[in-house]
């Protein structure tokens, strides 16, 4: 599978290392007649990227940049080269590489030059292949060529066969615009007066001539200053309508999106829809929005506000598959991705394009370059039953003709592949169709190069990937997965969190599409045969540490720490665990056996001398608190006046939410004794007390003991998580008031594992909307406490939990006002609660810190103040750096 609708099950998969092994598979494959498809990074989304033959992977070891040449602004690259990595290397000479999809930090130049992508700048810098110079070519059977200009390296009988079709490369290709991709869109390149363009001619052929194993790229000069001007207008259309009069402003973007895709983004101005167009600098964008007629408009010139605003867009290929809740909500899948008409019949085309949707009952939110009129769309088609993919076929037929009907490219950058090139007759002329297949034929005469797709192509409706799939909620959750790959992303910087695992691995099957596709063909029972047990999926799942970035950060919302509990808990049904599943597992019970023994001293002693069976014995654990936080010899209820609540309050009716105190009145905080703060970390519990109480709380813990689940969830313990959830909503009663929970993996299990294991439970939802984190407990009930002045630097790591379920947001104004410095790392911290004392997943541990925590603690200013408000980031600071972290509230109680 790729990014499409899409599935194709190939014999294998070769990953080359270079271009001898490029043809030596090619030759192979020519011999025993199986067909080739390359793939980049898979983030195609017409199913060109998918093959029932062999799949050469060129992302893993042919993924260099050869050289750079700054003067003559080129570059030499391998084609499993990400985007971003080219663009990383050229920026210190001012220069980028012109296109640049929304995927720039996963799609490589290989499929870049496959598709003929363009990106959100192609106004001004035009397509990929606009900025390619030479190609380096393996065809099927092994031959190579060396494309450029002129017929100098072209294949036999290529010359000939444009001589003898200069007709119709001059007329029945005529009429073209920037965004005809459909097709050999390229092929007329080839006419005498365009110079003969080889290397043009090839791309966007989409996998079917051969492979490309080294490029040379040119670069465009980098504006220093831009500038973006957001416009608001009332209407898409008029937005669309608007778009073509800002070109003469020469923009570098003209982007748009409507309410329907972005609901209500912060830092937009007024109105339904939005033109994101970006200048060389400031006072290009100032005289444009002067130039503009639009209802409002913004000028953003600070690197951080534009990178803010970008990520809407960038994440639209994602957030586009959830309809938004205002429009009714549910899923929407590619296939019609990104038509393209020319820029002055936008407007037009998308009130056609509604009023299509409209007629067949279906809805997407469009969006995409408006300035060169390529719309991007996600519908809700049916793909699974029967009568929904013959709504989507007959759909396509229509909005094919509607394309052409206003002059349009069927495809406008990712190029057509099964999704759309079965209607390629619907815009082209019989006679440019025999021309595109006898241009096939002269490259590949065999066939072998990614049959089924743009000739001689396979129907719409075939290899779609939802049809093996049994109708079970986990399948239509796995199904969520789209492909977009953001899990694959590289980039470090900024609170991003996914995919730790992919990150420290590089392999596909350690990322959450990866997962996602394993679990898909687990369900599916096709290729993956041993449903529950099959051990590819439990491998892969093994390196997930249950970190929840995917929940955050996938544009799709991919959950895939919920889904590894699942498979765990049907992997493991009726056998024997893992010791670490019943030790690590089981730790909250262990920890309160271990308490009431009075044990703990022994226990400590005992840990540091003989390897705890069933944990890494690269791991020293940590020691356990000789008096547990809200035993009644801590100090907490010595010095403090902590009092006990036999329950949470009386309620109120079928109110589930707490309220704010009443103006003046002293609020009632409810302390959460997580498993943690209880056994390992009361001084943590100790300090938040203290903090609360300074702020006018009266801090309460329940009676009994009470448990998140959470150990239980991330080893697959369903059953036993929901008895021990079960006990706790019985020893909690009736919630009233603020819960706050200091860890934030419990705080975040509690919002989101206990209502879904708990459905019917009516308790279950009251508790989650209870719960607070520490800084959300101050800035609401105690919203005119002043916090002490620390006035420092700090460093650390935000939970990777309170990341992607709880927010920072209340974190980051506290820690401004209490006078603390400097952003917190993202990332994960590697040890994940028991992921990183289980045997066989040190390293990757260890790798996970070293992206980003570890650095940010060596580059932390003299004198900075270590905060990581989780027990697991506490842990794996001081294991693996001389530093010692604190949670904001032990920072908080010693400034007090």
């Amino acid at each position: 599978m790729d990014a499409s609708n899409y599935r194709r099950v190939p014999v294998g998969v070769v990953a080359p290392r270079d271009a001898d092994d490029v043809a030596t598979a090619l030759r192979i494959c020519a011999g025993a007649g199986v067909p080739v498809v390359p793939r980049g990074g898979g983030t195609s989304i017409a199913g060109q990227a998918t093959g029932v033959g062999v799949v050469l992977d060129l992302t893993r070891h042919m993924n260099a940049l050869v050289s750079v040449d700054p003067a003559a602004r080129t570059a030499v690259v391998q084609p499993g080269l990400v985007l971003d990595r080219l663009r990383d290397a050229v920026r210190p000479y001012g220069l980028a590489f012109g296109p640049d999809p929304s995927t720039h930090s996963r799609c490589t130049l290989g499929g870049m030059i496959g598709n003929n992508a363009c990106g959100a700048h192609s106004v001004a810098w035009g397509t990929t292949a606009d900025n390619v110079a030479e190609l380096a070519v393996t065809a099927y059977g092994g031959a190579s060529y060396r494309l450029g200009t002129g017929w100098a390296g072209a294949p036999d009988g290529l010359r000939e066969l444009v001589a003898g079709n200069l007709a119709v490369l001059r007329t029945g290709m005529a009429g073209g615009f920037s965004r005809r991709i459909s097709g050999y869109g390229g092929l007329d390149a080839l006419l005498p007066e365009r110079g003969v363009e080889l290397a043009r001619a090839f791309c966007g052929s989409e996998g079917t001539l051969g492979v490309v194993t080294e490029a040379v790229v040119r670069l465009v000069e980098a504006p220093r200053a831009p500038a973006l001007a957001v416009l608001g207008y009332a209407t898409e259309t008029a937005a669309a309508d608007a778009a073509a009069g800002l070109l003469p402003y020469l923009p570098l973007t003209v982007e748009g999106m409507a309410r329907d895709l972005v609901g209500d983004a912060a830092g937009l101005p007024r109105g339904a829809a939005w033109l994101f167009v970006e200048t060389r600098d400031e006072a290009a964008a100032r005289s444009l929005v002067r130039g503009a007629d639009a209802l409002d408009s913004v000028v953003v010139t600070d690197p951080a506000g534009q990178r803010a605003l970008w990520r809407i867009r960038e994440d639209a290929a994602g957030t586009a598959t959830r309809i938004h809740p205002s429009a009714g909500g549910g899923m929407a899948w590619p296939g019609w991705e990104d038509c393209a008409v020319p820029p002055a019949r936008l407007g037009a085309y998308l009130r056609d394009f509604r009023a299509l949707l409209a007629a067949h009952g279906l809805r997407g939110s469009p969006y995409g370059h408006f300035g060169e009129g390529c719309v991007h769309v996600r519908i809700d088609f049916d793909l699974a039953s029967e009568a929904g993919v013959a709504r989507f076929r007959t759909f396509s037929s229509e909005l094919a003709d509607l394309v052409v009907a206003h002059g349009g490219s069927l495809s406008g950058e990712h190029g057509d592949g099964q999704a759309r090139a079965e209607l390629l007759p619907r815009m082209y002329g019989p006679d440019v169709l025999r021309l595109f297949g006898a241009y096939k034929d002269v490259w590949d005469p065999a066939g072998g190069m990614n049959p089924g797709i743009l000739v001689r192509p396979a129907r719409l409706d075939e290899n779609l990937r939802f049809t093996v799939l049994p109708k079970t909620a986990l399948a239509g959750e796995v199904a969520r997965c789209v492909g977009v790959a953001k899990c694959r992303s590289t980039e470090v910087g900024g609170p991003a969190v996914m995919c730790p695992s992919y990150r420290a691995t590089g392999d596909e099957r350690h990322s959450t599409r990866g997962r996602a596709r394993l679990l898909h063909e687990m369900l599916a029972g096709e290729i993956v045969t041993d449903g529950w047990r099959a051990a590819e999926v439990a491998e892969a799942l093994d390196l997930c540490l249950g970190c929840k970035g995917c929940l955050s950060d996938c544009p799709v919302g991919v959950d895939m720490a919920s889904y590894k509990a699942e498979f765990l808990h049907h992997h493991w049904s009726g056998r024997i665990r893992p010791l670490a599943h019943y030790t690590l597992g089981g730790l909250p019970a262990w920890l309160r056996l271990i308490a009431a023994l009075r044990m703990a001293r022994v226990v400590n002693a005992a840990g540091r001398l003989v390897p705890v069976p069933g944990l890494a014995r690269e791991r020293t654990l940590p020691e356990l608190a000789r008096v547990p936080f809200t035993s009644s010899a801590s100090p907490a209820f010595e010095a403090r006046g902590l009092g006990r609540s036999p329950s949470f309050g009386k309620g109120r009716g079928g109110d589930s939410r707490p309220q704010g105190p009443a103006p003046d009145s002293a609020p009632t905080v409810t302390l959460w004794p997580d498993t943690f703060t209880e056994y390992l970390s009361p001084q943590t519990g100790r300090a938040a007390v203290r903090v609360l109480q300074a702020a006018g709380a009266t801090v309460t813990v329940p009676t009994g003991p009470v448990c998140c689940g959470l150990t239980y969830v991330s080893t697959g313990r369903l059953d036993r998580a929901r008895k021990v959830l079960r006990r706790t909503l019985d020893a909690v009663g009736e919630v009233r008031g603020p819960v706050l929970v200091l860890e934030p993996s419990c705080a975040a299990a509690l919002r989101t594992d206990l209502p879904a294991l708990l459905p019917q439970d009516p308790r279950a939802p009251r508790l989650a909307a209870a719960v607070r984190t520490f800084a959300e407990t101050l800035e609401q009930y105690a919203p005119h406490w002043q916090p002490p002045r620390l006035d420092r630097p700090v460093a650390g790591q935000t939970h990777c939990h309170q990341h992607a379920v709880l927010g920072d947001a209340a974190d980051r104004r506290l820690r401004e006002r209490a006078g603390l410095t400097g952003e917190l790392s993202g990332g994960c911290c590697g040890l994940a609660g028991n992921f990183g004392f289980e045997p066989g997943h040190h390293a990757v541990s260890v790798a996970c810190a070293e992206e980003q925590l570890l650095p940010s603690l060596r580059d932390a200013a003299s004198g900075a103040a270590i905060l990581a408000d989780g027990f697991s980031c506490r842990t794996q600071i001081a294991q693996l750096s001389p530093h010692r972290a604190r949670h904001l509230a032990e920072l908080l109680a010693e400034a007090l």
